[in-house]
């Protein structure tokens, strides 16, 4: 069974030891509307997904559940 993309999110940061609050600030919004991202309230804007795939350096195949594998092609 597929994860959900906010399921994802949350195991990322978590393998990571990063409080919502981090991420949030990496983001630029409110730990409370980062937590509505996690728990699935809330759909992310793709500018938040583009971010988190470089901050947690993922594809985002992996993040939305559309490949296993974590990696993620190199940026330039």
């Amino acid at each position: 069974m597929m994860k959900e993309y906010y399921e994802v999110l949350r195991e990322l940061r978590e393998d990571h030891d990063y409080s919502q609050g981090k991420v949030a600030q990496f983001l630029g919004t409110t730990q409370q509307v980062y937590s509505r991202y996690e728990r699935g309230i809330n759909e992310m804007p793709v500018r938040h997904l583009r971010a988190l795939c470089q901050f947690y350096q993922v594809s985002a195949d992996y993040v939305l559940g559309l490949d296993k594998k974590k990696g993620s092609p190199p940026y330039e």
